[in-house]
């Protein structure tokens, strides 16, 4: 089947290449000629393990194809993605101007029928005022449908989710709609399983924001779970193992921390308690939810406080930039909490990161950064660690205290066991654990 994806970002890239790569006709679309010069050339405007080959080998043969028109993308197939941004807008409310340009320029140049499907996390209700563009600016009488189809992607797996989804979620209003969407779907289902839903499309737009706002729950729960191990003198890993046995409740994002970051889980919190209350209910635990995340950096910026006394003029180094590994995306990222704090106290900052450098230093060009983990660490008075990466993980305490002033670690990830790290001579801090 021919399908056009409008927008080339972690959700449309993706997505267009594993359709491609599941036998569809794939054109992809951006308003940015910068980012479609960039393919043209196999260069990838994100990071994404796997992703620049999945986009070589579907190009060559043909499947995969990159363009700013959106006339070209309607002219090329009868279903149409929606893949655009919806960055937070004034007052915090997503901002829906791309989507709607979207849908007016697909209205324009329609001809025949199109099916036109949010792929972007959107409010409730979108999908109608969608529609009402299209016929706003229609310029031939012909048929069409709107439908939602949620994302469930996360970055660093994001390939594995879209090839192997634990469920497809479609909105749809028509048995026409829902059975295109079928279509594109079977072959992936079919190979990587899964299971594919029908529901209303202001079900599906809803299934986004509850699915992504309860998980960002369960850390937030973990991270209050987490101060008060601290308090009672226990140990918040051994807790949550406990708690992850439960068939009930399930291991996953029970592991406590510097709190939720990315580009999902902050905005999709906050636009279901927008939501909520616009339609008249006060989403009371949602919004502890947002107040728990919001002040566990400040929790864990009190103990860099309370080790270093002083913090003007010492060397902090922090190990991470971006939200979550295998990704070079810094959105609602803690560092971007951490460094402007820091540097507000006048303390040296250094950071380390191997991919999200240079995403980071376009909101703070004045950062140093360094290309080794060591060399960051070099003379410093404290690691930070944000992010979990495999060479954090890894590494050679020997060397870092050599090169460090004073051995302090604040692990903002848990990454390490508290004994282990002291035994080797460093004082260690970590969240909810002695």
């Amino acid at each position: 089947m021919k399908i056009s994806i409008v927008g080339t970002g972690y959700v449309g890239l993706v997505t267009g290449a594993c359709f491609s790569d599941a036998g569809h006709e794939v054109m992809c679309i951006d308003n940015d000629p910068k980012k479609i010069e960039m393919l043209h050339r196999g260069e990838m405007p994100i990071y994404e393990p796997g992703l620049e080959e999945l986009v070589e080998r579907n190009v060559k043969a043909g499947r995969l194809h990159f363009t700013t028109s959106i006339k070209e993308g309607t002219e090329f197939a009868e279903v149409i993605f929606i893949a655009v941004g919806t960055p937070p807008g004034v007052g915090g409310e997503a901002n829906m101007t791309y989507v709607e340009q979207v849908g007016r320029e697909v209205a324009e140049n329609m001809t025949s029928y199109r099916l036109l499907v949010e792929k972007s996390t959107v409010p409730a209700k979108t999908s109608e005022h969608l529609k009402r563009t299209v016929l706003k600016y229609l310029q031939a009488d012909t048929d069409f449908d709107v439908a939602s189809n949620p994302e469930f992607l996360r970055e660093g797996s994001a390939i594995s989710d879209a090839t192997r989804p634990d469920r497809v979620v479609v909105g749809v209003e028509s048995q026409r709609a829902g059975d295109l969407l079928e279509e594109i779907y079977r072959p992936i289902l079919e190979k990587g399983g899964g299971k594919f839903l029908r529901m209303s499309v202001t079900s599906a737009e809803l299934t986004k924001h509850a699915s992504n706002s309860f998980l960002a729950m369960k850390i937030s729960y973990i991270n209050a779970v987490a101060r008060i191990c601290e308090l009672a003198g226990a140990d918040v890993e051994q807790v949550a193992e406990g708690m992850g046995l439960d068939v009930r409740i399930g291991p996953l994002f029970l592991r406590a921390g510097v709190g939720y970051g990315g580009s999902c889980f902050p905005k999709d919190v906050d636009a279901f308690v927008r939501l909520s209350d616009f339609l008249g209910y006060d989403f009371k635990l949602l919004k502890e939810v947002q107040r728990i995340n919001q002040t566990q950096r400040d929790y864990v910026m009190k103990k860099i406080k309370q080790e270093l006394w002083v913090v003007q003029d010492k060397k902090i180094a922090i190990f991470g930039l971006a939200f979550k590994p295998q990704t070079d995306d810094i959105r609602e990222a803690p560092s971007l909490y951490f460094v402007p704090k820091l540097q507000e106290m006048q303390a040296k900052v250094c950071a380390w990161d191997p991919i999200a450098e240079e995403n980071f230093k376009k909101v703070h060009p004045e950062l140093e950064c360094a290309k080794d983990l060591y060399e960051c660490a070099r003379d410093a008075d404290l690691v930070l660690i944000l992010t979990e990466w495999d060479e954090v993980k890894n590494l050679d305490f020997n060397k870092l205290k050599e090169v460090m002033t004073t051995p302090v670690i604040v692990d903002g990830r848990n990454i390490f066991k508290p004994a282990e790290v002291r035994a080797l001579g460093f004082t260690y801090h970590s969240v909810g654990r002695d």
